[in-house]
């Protein structure tokens, strides 16, 4: 093995808080199949997205405990999709072992790297497991870490409009609102594993969030002031 590549799976490890027993799974789970190599991460992906909609659902079960179950299934909605899964692969700056068939479009890799994720998932538990180790302990705190803050800060009707920002900046000029602006109010845990809280402004309204990414603190607060709108507040003068 490579001495870079060495380099770039002890900081990934030290990220995911996790020492791989078998680096073989590891491997694994970052070969997608335009790498051309053999052997591929789909069924990974496979067993880590079953993983990772069960964390997700049994955070949102335990946090919101007053929350019906179709409203559940849209907050888990939101936080499993591709480009959630996209912004957490690019946090942990995860690297696909492509080949001569690798993307090479501007954003051609955000689903590859969604489907690494997810497959990274299911490679921490088979490793775990194949250890002797329970596997789903190391999954969930890692999903935990990714999600909590998110799911707390979340509002029922959160999921109407995906794409927040622009709902809000369209809603904004509709009603005679400036246009929003967004505001990092603090960063904090390691490089690794950040927690942004962002705040969103539209004239005297604001709203804020937290989340493991910037963009997606960003998009919660604007969600919670398109819900602010929603429920009738006051347009400027």
């Amino acid at each position: 093995m490579k001495g870079s590549t060495r380099t770039d799976q002890a900081a990934l490890e030290a990220a995911l808080h996790y020492r791989f027993k078998n680096p073989d799974l590891l491997d694994l789970a970052l070969t997608h199949g335009s790498a051309g190599r053999g052997p591929d991460n789909q069924r990974l992906e496979f067993l880590g997205d079953a993983l990772l909609n069960f964390c997700v659902a049994q955070i949102i079960f335990q946090e919101r405990p007053d929350w019906p179950e179709g409203s559940m299934s849209k907050l888990r909605g939101l936080l499993v999709c591709t480009e959630a899964l996209h912004d957490w692969a690019k946090a942990l700056s995860l690297t696909l072992k492509t080949g001569p068939r690798a993307p090479k479009q501007p954003g051609a890799l955000r689903k590859p790297l969604a489907d690494a994720m997810e497959a990274l998932l299911a490679a921490l538990y088979l490793d775990a497991e194949e250890s002797g180790e329970a596997g789903l302990p190391p999954v969930m705190a890692l999903v935990r870490h990714q999600h909590l803050a998110a799911v707390r800060s979340a509002r029922l009707g959160m999921w109407e409009s995906r794409d927040s920002k622009t709902t809000l900046q369209e809603r904004a000029a509709s009603l005679g609102f400036p246009a929003p602006s967004y505001q990092q109010i603090s960063r904090s845990g390691p490089d690794h594993q950040p927690v942004f809280v962002v705040r969103a402004n539209l004239g005297e309204l604001q709203a804020e969030a937290s989340a493991g990414s910037l963009k997606q603190a960003e998009i919660l607060a604007a969600r919670s002031l398109v819900e602010r709108l929603d429920e009738g507040a006051d347009r400027p003068d």
